[in-house]
């Protein structure tokens, strides 16, 4: 089971200690001093501060003095994209990035950070909130992955698109639609960040339209899209098959 820590203060000096937090629960109605303290902490270090009820609260620490404060410690240490882009962009091959909105399942989590790893991605970049957490189920799934991986954990999916369109890093989004190139039709060889969306709606509208191209992967089945995870193993086993093959 993930680590807890509650009370104002331990969860404070976690997080000045910059431990590794995958998020922070704050007691509905509570305001002052606290508050502010820690809005401004989990803003500065990029945690998600989440405000729930009570009863919530009593129910992770069971029933524990928690003073309206719990923090979840992360399984691994999240990194800045920011911070991160130099090594990625002077590594031996071309940026190949993979960027999720909206996966909530643990179980995908892991099994993309899976292919990730097996596809040579440099880094897996999350949003703070709408997101699994990565927790043991996470880990096992993904066996290790995730923690071999540079993770990298932003505020804004929309604002990370445009940060690497910057970069001349083409953005690729995967949609089951009509109008959307195949696959194989797409160049995945040059600095490419793999968009993937959530179980069950896929991605949203506006990131299909700030998308510098969209893919959908053949199949012959009149029959749903294929599972998150799986689609991102075939789209990454082919960004690998372009870069090896030339």
């Amino acid at each position: 089971m993930s680590q807890l820590i509650y009370g104002y203060h331990p969860v404070v000096e976690a997080l000045k200690a910059d431990q590794p937090l995958e998020k922070i629960f704050f007691q509905q109605g509570l305001r002052g001093e606290v508050e502010r303290e820690l809005r401004l902490l989990t803003h500065q270090r990029g945690i998600p501060l989440q405000v729930v009820p009570r009863e919530k609260l009593d129910r992770l620490t069971r029933g524990a003095a928690h003073q309206g404060v719990v923090a979840w410690l992360s399984a691994v240490i999240y990194r800045s994209l920011q911070e991160e882009w130099a090594a990625i962009e002077t590594s031996q091959t071309p940026p190949l990035l993979v960027l999720l909105d909206g996966i909530t399942d643990v179980r995908n989590l892991g099994a993309i950070g899976r292919s990730a790893e097996c596809a040579g991605v440099h880094a897996v970049i999350v949003p703070q909130s709408g997101v699994a957490p990565v927790n043991e189920e996470a880990m096992k799934a993904s066996a290790g992955a995730l923690a071999r991986l540079r993770l990298c954990r932003v505020r804004s999916v929309y604002s990370t698109i445009e940060w690497l369109q910057e970069r001349d890093v083409q953005v690729i989004a995967t949609a089951l639609l009509p109008s959307a190139k195949l696959l194989f039709e797409a160049d995945l060889r040059g600095p490419t960040a793999l968009v993937f969306g959530a179980e069950g709606t896929g991605l949203a509208p506006k990131l299909l339209r700030m998308a510098d191209a969209v893919v959908r992967i053949p199949q012959s089945a009149d029959f749903d899209s294929y599972n998150v995870s799986v689609a991102a193993g075939i789209c990454l086993y082919e960004a690998l098959r372009q870069r090896l093959t030339g």
